[in-house]
């Protein structure tokens, strides 16, 4: 029996036929299997792109050792802060300086749970005075007495003393707690080089020097 070629219509063997027909059948089945290959490639492309996580950032969990002292560069500013008010004919007292968390905790309490009055909002953990970065100061009068007047003169040169303190301190990188609107702290002066509190509480500390 004989069939036709489709481009001559002569007669073609019928073994010839039967191999056209079996080439064209592998080539569909090859068609197939390339389309059953790239829809499986395509579906694990989207698996992976859709459960991808980055590499999560490394974390140093080494205990950060607890601060005991004030920050150097604040103690060194503190030195200068009482030279230089000295020289301006004043004489402060470092009434405070590093404060630990359980003592930030007593002096909280007062005016709440112990008698006194209120003096601060924060609790132990809270304040700059717990990482070292923080100090409080008062006025020495002539005759030696401490005072927390914000108008005295001592050096009577016009100007209260404790506003002459402030502008040095300010000069010399302190903030001063008496420029905060929600509870001014007037005696307070800090150093934070940036930190927030809940920076300090992550662990972190800025540079020693």
């Amino acid at each position: 029996m004989l069939e036709r070629n489709q481009f001559s219509h002569q007669p073609l063997p019928v073994g010839r036929a039967q191999l056209d027909l079996a080439a064209k059948n592998r080539r569909k089945r090859n068609r197939l299997l390339l389309f059953i290959i790239l829809a499986i490639t395509a579906a694990l492309l989207w698996k992976a792109i859709l459960t991808f996580e980055p590499a999560a950032p490394y974390i140093d969990n080494t205990p950060v050792p607890p601060v005991t002292e004030l920050h150097p560069i604040v103690f060194a500013k503190q030195t200068e802060l009482i030279a230089e008010t000295s020289k301006a004919g004043i004489t402060i007292l470092i009434t405070d300086g590093f404060r630990s968390s359980e003592e930030q905790d007593a002096i909280y309490a007062k005016g709440r749970t112990t008698e006194g009055k209120v003096v601060t909002q924060v609790q132990g953990g809270h304040s700059y005075h717990n990482y070292g970065l923080a100090i409080d100061f008062a006025l020495r009068t002539k005759q030696g007495e401490v005072v927390w007047d914000m108008k005295y003169d001592g050096n009577k040169n016009g100007k209260a003393d404790w506003m002459e303190v402030v502008a040095i301190a300010k000069r010399l990188g302190f903030t001063w707690g008496g420029d905060w609107d929600n509870f001014p702290d007037y005696p307070h002066l800090q150093m934070d080089f940036g930190f927030s509190i809940r920076e300090l509480r992550k662990g972190l500390r800025p540079p020693l020097e």
